[in-house]
């Protein structure tokens, strides 16, 4: 039988400051930017995936067509989300500018 070893003989030794520092953004977070280049992302993603499902269904790779059509309506969700998104931005802006100081 071995006897037990301390773990820190075997972990290399880290100032405590080191790990305790958050890492520091290198660009400021803007979450509006944040909102919209997800939701931008997410229908490039989700067109490229119903594109190849459209690809596979037509050159008869695809045997069922519940993939095409599920991948489809993801394809529709995210463009509706990203219309109301960009709907409601107009909206708040254009009722920022009607404000009078």
């Amino acid at each position: 039988m071995t006897s037990i070893q301390p773990l820190w003989s075997e972990m290399p030794l880290r100032p405590i400051q080191e790990e305790a520092a958050p890492p520091k953004p290198a660009a400021p977070v803007n979450p509006f930017t944040d909102i919209f280049a997800s939701a931008i992302d997410a229908v490039k993603e989700t067109d490229a995936q119903k594109t190849s499902m459209q690809y596979l269904m037509s050159t008869g790779q695809l045997d069922n067509p519940v993939p095409l059509i599920l991948a489809a309506n993801k394809a529709e969700l995210s463009v509706s989300l990203l219309m109301q998104l960009r709907s409601k931005a107009m909206d708040a802006y254009n009722e920022l500018t009607r404000i009078s100081m």
